[in-house]
């Protein structure tokens, strides 16, 4: 296999810097686990307009090392490792090796499933006179992130379909004579307003984590939040290059837990506690279990521990279960206070 390292994609333009986020932390440390271990399942970012919801995912995309790609490959194949379901890289021609930036890969509200999944070319259908594969958005977010803004505005049918191919990391297109797998590992992160409704409950158990942002109301911290956007509005070169070192810093930090996750240990009390307090919570179903669990040992990775305990699953438990509670008319505190109050009850077992 021939690798050409003088071919490369062109730089897009500066994005506003991940490390300059003011605030939302729990926004950067749900994405942060997710790309540390994507088969969490994904993020919902649920959150008033005007939150850095987007600029998050587009700020963590791009933070994030240049990835090696096979040029021509509609599915961002590693060219060292290309996937076995590619049938552009191995049909036996030479693969060329190019760099680039994370795919960021955009979902409009009003894309129709043929544009998701992919579908017959009609073009070579009519010219060549054969079936053949026209790949669509999910074959371009492969190893990158597929980003749907308004999620809780997309068809349900459409959401289904998404989060099917987001666990399993492959999409399937049967259609018209045509019968395709093509690799689809990506992030999946959905956003929307709660003013504008929710996802039906049995959509919204599929992400893996439920992020929820509100408004700052610290005044200091508002006046910082428009200082920096004024500031890399006038110039974003220098306003980036004045927070590269901490960029540089977080990568270097997010690749070494990538590295370090496959040997994270995941102990039994880890194990226990996060059956523990799902049944304490009531929590339908086990994706809360292997939810909380994945997101434990993505946590232990990211601060360079090799064992994941039960306060791991503590510390993940609101991101991981807040949007798998059941809803309870007589329930007079919100879905976070009974998180907390259940995490209290635990910690406080564990002491005595």
């Amino acid at each position: 296999m021939a690798q050409d390292a003088s071919q490369s994609k062109p730089k897009p333009q500066q994005v506003f810097p991940f490390s300059a986020i003011v605030g939302q932390a729990e926004l950067k440390l749900a994405l942060t686990l997710c790309v540390v271990d994507p088969t969490i399942g994904g993020v919902m970012i649920m959150g008033h307009r005007g939150t850095a919801k987007s600029t998050a995912v587009r700020a963590l995309a791009d933070m994030l090392p240049e990835v090696a790609t096979v040029v021509g490959c509609p599915y961002n194949c590693n060219p060292l490792h290309p996937s076995p379901m590619c049938t552009f890289c191995n049909d036996g021609h030479k693969r060329t090796a190019q760099t680039g930036p994370v795919p960021v890969v955009d979902l409009p509200l009003g894309a129709t499933e043929d544009r998701v999944v992919g579908a017959l070319d009609i073009e070579r259908a009519l010219v060549d006179g054969v079936q053949a594969f026209a790949p669509g958005l999910l074959a371009r977010a492969n190893r990158g992130f597929l980003y749907i803004d308004e999620v809780n505005l997309l068809e349900d049918h459409l959401v289904d379909l998404l989060l099917d191919v987001a666990t399993s990391g492959v999409n399937v297109v049967e259609r018209e004579g045509i019968s395709v797998r093509h690799p689809a590992r990506f992030v999946l992160v959905g956003s929307g307003n709660p003013e504008e409704g929710d996802l039906r409950p049995q959509l919204l158990d599929r992400f893996g984590l439920h992020a929820r942002i509100t408004t700052i109301t610290d005044i200091p911290e508002r006046v910082e939040i428009v200082r920096r956007r004024r500031a890399y509005d006038l110039d974003p070169l220098t306003f980036c290059a004045h927070w590269e070192k901490e960029q540089v810093k977080l990568s270097k930090k997010i690749k070494a837990a990538q590295k370090l996750l496959p040997t994270v240990e995941i102990l039994d009390a880890c194990l226990y506690a996060a059956a523990e307090i799902c049944a304490l919570l009531a929590i339908d179903g086990h994706r809360g279990e292997l939810t909380l669990t994945r997101a434990a040992g993505a946590l232990a990775a990211y601060e360079k521990r090799t064992t994941a305990g039960a306060e791991d699953v503590l510390r993940v438990a609101v991101l991981a279960l807040r949007h798998r509670l059941r809803k309870d008319p007589l329930e007079t505190t919100g879905d976070e206070h009974r998180i907390q109050r259940a995490i209290e009850d635990m910690r406080a077992k564990q002491k005595s």
